[in-house]
């Protein structure tokens, strides 16, 4: 038995409460619940707006370019999408090293079969600062070496590993020069059509100057490493130089590499020679009379990692001589081999006048295989 039953009646009532007690007590408590509910959703939904506030000031990269391209208010921005520039790969070439796009004036930049988003533009900006625009991706008319943009709306993106190179036209050769730069005669110039359409007359030359002679046309190679050797204090100078050479040479840099020769430098003896040059200039022992240096799809090299001057002991044998030059000429093999379209000339040639053994590689359009003497 409960001990209230011994309780008094009256004092019994009292111990609960009574009904009014208990309706003001069930509207407190529920007035205390309703409050802490209430708190509790506001708490979650000022978390929510902050959070919304924070996405909306640091938006993601897709969002962003979103809006630069679509809001006409926005600024310019140096933001274009790697995949929007992929037409661009084909003039870094076969190797993917090349740094410079050799135009004569007014020709695309691009092939028709590359596939662009039509609402890009290009951007050229030449050594003064002059800018011009090209909804075409044509080179500048005036000849020089220029940095490359791409726009699409508001969105800029500078291509900085890479040049536009617009030539000086052939017909500005007069009296066997430019300027003050001799050149001389082409061996076929003013005596009808050549016997191989490699050996017609260049379309146009780039104008090398001192301040872009260091322009790098590729990872390992610079405008100045093909300059004819002669005339040394006449400025401008001007030289041909065919892509497809740099692009050979770049890829026999990858061989000899993936051979397990290490190339932090390649040494160019030499590149292009004015036919002025080849026929009287320095030693011409050897040379032939339609070099391809002359067209400047030629270049005679050989590996100087120490740039002491004469080639390095490549296979290992501890002595410097054609060996090492077979070397060079059998990755040039196996870059011919993957690659038809570079096919052209490879010769070995033995220390002689002055010079090391080295190995001459060109880009003529057939095979030819030879070992030389004197200076290739």
């Amino acid at each position: 038995m409960s001990d209230t039953a011994f309780l008094p009646r009256a004092r019994r009532k009292r111990l609960g409460l009574t009904p009014r007690q208990e309706r003001t007590f069930n509207l407190l408590a529920a007035a205390l619940v309703s409050a802490m509910v209430l708190g509790w959703a506001v708490s979650i939904g000022d978390q929510y707006l902050q959070r919304q506030e924070s996405e909306e000031t640091t938006p993601t990269p897709a969002r962003l370019l979103a809006s630069r391209l679509t809001d006409p208010r926005t600024p310019e921005t140096a933001y274009l999408d790697d995949a929007q520039l992929d037409f661009l790969d084909t003039l870094r070439g076969r190797s993917g090293k090349l740094q410079a796009a050799f135009r004569a004036p007014g020709d695309t930049l691009t092939s028709p079969s590359e596939q662009r988003a039509p609402e890009l533009s290009a951007r050229f900006e030449a050594p003064s600062g002059r800018e011009m625009a090209s909804e075409d991706f044509t080179a500048p008319r005036d000849p020089g070496v220029y940095k490359l943009a791409v726009e699409m709306n508001k969105a800029t993106r500078a291509i900085d590993d890479l040049r536009v190179i617009t030539l000086v036209p052939f017909a500005e050769k007069k009296n066997d020069r430019i300027g003050l730069y001799y050149l001389g005669r082409w061996p076929f110039e003013g005596k009808g059509p050549p016997p191989r359409p490699s050996y017609a007359n260049p379309t146009g030359f780039v104008e090398v100057t001192r301040e872009n002679q260091d322009t790098a046309v590729s990872e390992h190679f610079k405008l100045r490493d093909f300059l004819t050797k002669d005339q040394f204090d006449v400025w401008p100078k001007y030289l041909l130089i065919d892509s497809r050479l740099i692009d050979k040479l770049e890829l026999i840099v990858q061989e000899l590499e993936e051979e397990g020769h290490p190339v932090e430098h390649v040494q160019i003896m030499s590149g292009f020679r004015t036919p002025i040059y080849n026929h009287s200039g320095g030693n011409t022992g050897g040379r032939a009379s339609l070099s391809r240096h002359m067209y400047g799809d030629a270049a005679d090299i050989f590996v100087d990692n120490d740039r002491n001057g004469v080639m390095d002991d490549l296979n290992g044998d501890g002595r410097v001589d054609p060996a090492d030059s077979e070397v060079v000429a059998r990755a040039a093999e196996r870059v011919e081999a993957k690659y038809p379209a570079l096919v052209g000339g490879v010769g070995i040639y033995p220390a002689c006048c002055g010079h090391g053994p080295f190995t001459h590689v060109d880009v003529r359009g057939y095979r030819a295989r030879w070992r030389g003497t004197g200076n290739g």
